[in-house]
């Protein structure tokens, strides 16, 4: 890796929790053990003990895995730039300023409080709000989601253009190339995803979720979330932040807090966020907290980066091994 290298942090979303995550960085890293002790007082319930203990059942609804994941998130991203000033001085101000910060959906948000746009505190909160809202609208009005493989974004539009015939049907998430996922009433997928196999798709995949995030069926949570958002004291980020909405860097607090809030129904653009970074020269590309699923989907967009993940202390001590002595994890 050369000195000129560019390095973005990544944050995942829902779905990357699992009983026992951040135990590690809970028993051996002091920093990391303020912010989940301080999560707990925050919220005025024990949210570490159901990430280390379970049940599972319990961990995986949307009202609890939302916050779970952003505080493990943060954690580890504290952890890590800790570990960094502490012991390894020529990479602290690479830690203190990288390029940029992108998130998955609720990554958004610990992007957002990683650089400074607002508080650990703040962003606690408002992601406790948005998972509940979420879980009650999948409640309210239920659908589904599924993976259309080999096709491209407008062709996927246009599959679901047509399929709304059956209902709501919308674009989740634009992953990487050939990876797209639509989201809605049951009937309305079930119809994209038989016109996508006619259109040439791969494959389409059903997803096993509680419900139809990024489509249309969780209007009545953004509706609320936006109420929310409102209320909230953001901040100019100290470094760039893309935005999953726009696909493009959002430094306006006002724009910040709108796209928040559309987030919600709107399309997850993480190819095009990604396709921006390598433009801006990026290469080297660490994912911190739970899993290792963007790693894999920056992979699918540029094979040709660098991806590391930290989600406990070894997995920290190899990333910045790594990026003190070169080496490349493909």
């Amino acid at each position: 890796m050369s000195q000129n290298s560019r390095v973005a942090v990544l944050f995942p979303g829902q779905g990357a929790q699992y009983v026992g995550m951040g135990k590690d960085l809970y028993e051996r890293c002091p920093e990391s053990r303020e912010v989940f002790e301080g999560a707990n007082r925050i919220l005025g319930s024990d949210l570490l003990r159901l990430m280390l203990e379970g049940p599972e059942e319990t961990l995986t609804r949307t009202a609890n895995s939302q916050p779970a994941i952003f505080v493990m998130s943060y954690a580890a991203w504290v952890a890590l730039k800790a570990r960094a000033e502490r012991s390894r001085g020529p990479l602290c101000p690479r830690w203190s300023q990288p390029e940029a910060f992108a998130g998955l959906s609720l990554g958004e948000y610990t992007a957002l409080v990683a650089a400074g746009a607002f508080s650990f505190e703040d962003g606690l909160r408002i992601v406790c709000k948005r998972g509940r809202y979420m879980e009650e609208a999948c409640e309210a009005r239920p659908g589904t989601m599924a993976s259309v493989i080999g096709l491209t974004m407008s062709q996927v539009r246009d599959v679901c253009d047509v399929a709304r015939a059956r209902g709501i049907v919308d674009v989740a998430n634009a992953n990487s190339p050939g990876q797209i996922v639509v989201s809605g009433e049951r009937e309305a997928v079930q119809e994209a995803c038989r016109l996508a196999k006619e259109h040439g798709a791969k494959a389409v995949i059903p997803l096993n979720v509680s419900g139809a995030f990024h489509s249309g069926l969780m209007k009545e949570a953004e509706r609320r979330l936006a109420a929310e958002l409102t209320q909230m004291d953001v901040s100019v980020p100290r470094v760039p932040v893309i935005a999953n909405v726009t696909g493009r860097e959002e430094s306006e607090p006002r724009e910040i807090i709108a796209n928040l809030a559309r987030q919600v129904t709107g399309s997850v653009l993480f190819q095009q966020s990604i396709e921006l970074l390598l433009g801006r020269g990026v290469n080297t590309f660490v994912e911190v907290g739970c899993g290792k699923v963007l790693q894999g989907l920056v992979k699918r967009i540029n094979p040709q980066t660098v991806r590391m993940g930290v989600e406990d202390m070894p997995s920290l001590e190899a990333t910045l091994d790594a990026l003190e002595e070169g080496q490349k994890e493909r």
